[in-house]
């Protein structure tokens, strides 16, 4: 049998890399993006193709304690039958299947711990092509990005929490002395003990569009950190991660330990198993990804948890002027377009001056702005092969209806049209759509539109627009915010801005590059300074309420020192 300290000795060097590499912050990547046969292998891709579809109709393989019947909830976006059936959740057992591991995990103690968790990593990375179709027909992203987002990118946000985890437990050293002098005799000599423990059980509760990216950070954090963790996926994206627990479950089994460390539970829609499990004494830690309302619900109920929380938010673009009008355009256009705009870091309110900006291509106004970013969406999406791969599919009937709703009044500048898929001819695909605004319609910009909608807003000046963003922010919360100035001083009153509504700011991203894209062991994800979001992925704050240090001491006499 291969033990979690041997997991940790094969693992030792990763490890080691991504501890510093979160230190560094430089470009670090333990798992290629890049879905190519050079780098995964010939038969990586079929393969995955076919362990996907073998899924299919079918019961999927996976024990849950205390399971009652089984559920199926989830549809393709791109409309493919699914039917994959799962054993349907019962709370009470899954917290007590947890608190039973509890003891048995916390004796693994911290590097097991994350040679077990970097294990777990290893597989589901030599799975990536199988989860990249789970992904793309539960989330309706194209697969490339299904791929990269749901398969590497996401490995790379949970190894990062591994390492922050890994170094957060072992700062204080498990065994120490310590000697105080005495006048006239020998030292008082005590021997210490000090022992991470975990806070109790941990839940998960997923998203329907980053399951995987947004779930891992609190998956492996809470793991490493000697916690058992309940995954409590969204009935419209069960599949990634129901195969990430079966992964997780296989490893602790083999490593000798109890796999019901880590249990999948999967409801039907409207069970509210979410909220039983959430406010459940015995579960101590909550991470989620969705609605504000859910999440606000959170925060104010799941009282004896710990609760990280990402939520929704009006991520912003103050827009002041330009040296490059076109790439502008073009960052814009892919930022908005990019899966439909169902990022929960997708620009929604742009901020232009009443006067104009100054570009490169002249003075444009708010309303020339509106037509020429509308121009530079058609040009991007014109070709329907090449939008079906950017656009990706609309993940839910929300998003439609929201999607209508912006799109049937007011000032339309771009409105929103279907595009059909070759390869998949059910699947609903549409551009987005671009209104124009003024800065006293605060009741429709100050509401977060998640999908392909987003405002051109007119406002009294670039020091109007800054205070705008400010006061929205601040009450509203946003997960990113962009600046493009080539003013030194609006810029850095920009960054000023920023600071004090607690938003990561981009500044004029023109380049391969964009405002909704983030980068594991370098960029942070969130701040926990705004309403969007309690915490960042990830930074030492987000693992450190996972666990206590408890300490056992005793005397020791000088002949034993």
């Amino acid at each position: 049998m291969t033990t979690p300290a041997d997991l940790y000795e094969q693992h030792r060097e990763l490890l080691d890399q991504a501890i510093a590499a979160a230190g560094a912050r430089d470009y670090w990547s333990a798992y290629p993006e890049s879905p190519s046969k050079s780098v995964y292998g010939e038969d990586a891709a079929p393969a995955g193709e076919r362990a996907f579809t073998a899924l299919l109709g079918q019961q999927f393989p996976i024990e849950v304690p205390g399971a009652t019947g089984t559920v199926s909830t989830e549809r393709s976006p791109y409309g493919i039958e699914l039917g994959v059936s799962y054993p349907r959740a019962d709370a009470a057992g899954l917290v007590a299947a947890a608190r039973a591991a509890t003891a048995g995990w916390r004796a693994v103690g911290p590097h097991g711990r994350a040679g077990v968790a970097a294990e777990i990593l290893r597989r589901i990375n030599a799975r990536s092509f199988e989860l990249a179709h789970a992904v793309q027909h539960t989330t309706g992203q194209a697969f490339v990005m299904a791929f990269q987002a749901g398969g590497p990118h996401a490995q790379d946000r949970g190894l990062e929490a591994v390492a922050y985890a890994l170094a957060e437990t072992t700062r204080i050293p498990v065994t120490s002395t310590w000697a105080k002098p005495q006048r006239g005799g020998e030292p008082l000599r005590l021997a210490k003990t000090s022992t991470a423990v975990g806070r109790g059980v941990g839940l998960v509760i997923g998203c329907n569009t980053f399951p995987t990216w947004n779930g891992y950070p609190g998956l492996f954090a809470s793991l490493v950190t000697g916690n058992p963790v309940i995954v409590k996926p969204h009935p419209g994206a069960v599949l990634p991660l129901a195969i990430t627990v079966q992964i997780a479950r296989e490893v602790l089994a083999e490593a000798g330990v109890d796999p019901n460390v880590v249990t999948l539970a999967v409801e039907e829609r409207g069970d509210g198993i979410a909220a039983t499990l959430a406010t459940h004494p015995d579960v101590r830690i909550v991470d989620f990804t969705g609605s504000s309302e859910f999440g606000n619900w959170l925060e104010a109920n799941a009282r004896q948890a710990v609760v990280y929380t990402e939520k929704s938010g009006l991520n912003t673009v103050i827009v002041d002027s330009t040296d490059d009008y076109k790439a502008l355009l073009r960052n814009l256009a892919f930022s908005l377009s990019l899966y439909s705009g169902q990022m929960c870091t997708t620009p929604q309110n742009f901020l232009v001056p009443a006067g104009g900006i100054d570009t490169d291509a002249g003075r444009r106004s708010p309303d020339e702005f509106a037509a020429d970013l509308a121009t530079a969406l058609d040009k991007l999406l014109g070709d329907p092969k090449r939008a079906a791969g950017t656009l990706g599919a609309i993940v839910n009937e929300g998003v439609l209806a929201r999607l209508a709703e912006a799109g049937s009044s007011g000032t339309v500048v771009h409105p929103s049209t279907a595009v059909a898929d070759e390869q998949f001819p059910n699947a609903t695909i549409r551009t987005p759509v671009v209104k124009r605004l003024d800065a006293a319609d605060e009741k429709v910009y100050t509401r977060e539109w998640f999908g392909p909608i987003s405002f051109v807003i007119a406002t009294e000046s670039t020091a109007h627009s800054l205070r705008v963003f400010t006061e929205t922010v601040r009450h509203h919360g946003a997960l990113t915010a962009a600046v493009y100035s080539t003013s030194p001083q609006v810029v850095a009153a920009a960054r000023e801005a920023a600071l004090d509504a607690g938003v990561h700011l981009a500044e004029n991203f023109t380049g391969g590059v964009f405002v909704n894209q983030t980068a594991a062991f370098s960029d942070l994800h969130g701040t926990g300074a705004n309403p969007a979001a309690t915490a960042s992925l990830t930074d030492a704050y987000f693992v450190a309420g996972r666990f206590f240090t408890v300490q056992s001491r005793h005397h020791v006499e000088a002949v034993d020192a």
